[in-house]
């Protein structure tokens, strides 16, 4: 392990495609001072594929920090018109770990008026629990809240998913009716030549998910979407961000080869590994989340026994770091965090009672390692029992 003068620790992770005294290939480096990463470095082959296991279920962490980042642009997009003025990106964690938390909620003024603009990203078809029902909690939480005016729109990221939401929840209890709406997009469907013409760079890096001009073929669009964003008039570092957002989400539609092999062709690999902020934003983001499920199944495809045991031991040092910063409650929601990124999110739900019970700091500490390295719920409920 290199660990440079002046830092706590580094990350040094060597993937090997052999065995033995086979001398690694593919590099991946993370230096770290007090739990925020201050250089980040990984081999060509190894980015795309670190990252697509490392957020194949967190394309909406992704969506979020670009809709923070350019909010006018994704107005623009959802409601179809530029006299809105911005106020502010609101903070969307819910009072209570039992609540979802919406993905983004921007306070806008239109035509005099204060409103809201709520978007949810979808990678798929929600799961657990149907998305018209998701977005009634969401928009009820919303006006509790702030008691505005809400625009919703579910903006469905892969192929063929949303086609079976209808855009509405609704009651029709004789006398208890309810109706709530919200629109429904799905990036399939969306002409993406009018989205590069449009010159709105927050909404780039989605272009390779969106439809490409007729009779282009997918590998030809994903490389004009690359090169529209080279020729785009902003700064170099602001354009290595959006090509590493659309390597990122280009996953979703492509074969990580394709998009690996494409972004290498057009010369732009060593920028988006080297230069990158938002390549390094993702990164803190999957360390401050506990990405351990992800980067466990990375391991599982070949990764060797040794890293697993380096990746455990740097994880438990991170761990070990926020908690000494940390309070009783600050460690209570890491838990209930690892619980719904690693299992479901209503794991912690599960759990919330029993835990919140615990007074001692160690017991509660004890938990978040067990949330990290259990393999089921099952193990979970066992070292919940123990500690209680």
């Amino acid at each position: 392990m290199f660990v440079p003068l002046g830092l706590p620790f580094a990350l040094y992770l060597a993937f090997s495609g052999g065995h033995g005294g086979t001398a690694p290939t593919f590099y991946f480096r993370i230096f770290v001072k007090n739990g925020v990463i201050v250089s980040f470095f990984c081999s060509p082959f190894l980015f795309l594929n670190f990252f697509k296991v490392a957020f194949m279920a967190e394309y909406d962490t992704i969506s979020k920090h670009l809709i923070q980042t350019y909010p006018d642009d994704f107005i623009r997009f959802t409601l179809g018109r530029a006299d809105i003025e911005v106020l502010e990106v609101l903070e969307t964690e819910q009072p209570t770990v039992e609540s979802r938390r919406a993905d983004s909620l921007i306070l806008v003024r239109i035509e005099g008026e204060d409103a809201l603009i709520h978007c949810e990203f979808q990678t798929a078809d929600s799961t657990d629990t149907p998305m018209s029902h998701r977005m009634a909690g969401y928009i009820g939480r919303a006006i509790e809240r702030y008691g505005l005016p809400i625009f919703s729109f579910v903006i469905y990221l892969r192929p063929g998913a949303g086609r079976r939401d209808k855009g509405y929840y609704i009651q029709e209890l004789p006398g208890h009716e309810v109706l709530v709406k919200y629109k429904v997009i799905r990036l399939s469907e969306i002409d993406g030549q009018a989205i590069i013409e449009g010159g709105h760079p927050g909404l780039l890096p989605f272009a390779p998910l969106m439809k490409p001009p007729s009779g282009m073929s997918a590998d030809a669009w994903l490389r004009q979407c690359l090169q529209a964003t080279e020729a785009l008039p902003l700064d170099a570092s602001t354009k290595v961000d959006m090509m590493a957002g659309m390597a990122i989400l280009g996953g979703i539609s492509y074969e990580l080869s394709t998009v690996r092999r494409i972004i290498s062709q057009e010369g732009f690999m060593d920028a988006i590994m080297r230069e990158s902020s938002f390549a390094q934003y993702l990164t803190q983001q999957g360390i401050d989340r506990g990405i351990e499920q992800g980067i466990e199944q990375g391991i599982e495809q070949g990764i060797e026994q040794g890293i697993e045991q380096g990746m455990r031991r740097g994880r438990e040092q991170g761990i070990e770091q926020g908690l000494e910063r940390g309070s009783r409650e600050s460690t209570i929601e890491a838990i209930f965090d690892v619980l719904e990124v690693r299992f479901d999110a209503d794991a912690p739900g599960q759990f919330a009672g029993r835990i919140r019970a615990i007074d001692d700091l160690q017991q509660l500490k004890q938990l978040l390692r067990a949330a990290v390295q259990v393999d089921n719920l099952d193990a979970f409920q066992h070292a919940l029992d123990a500690e209680a």
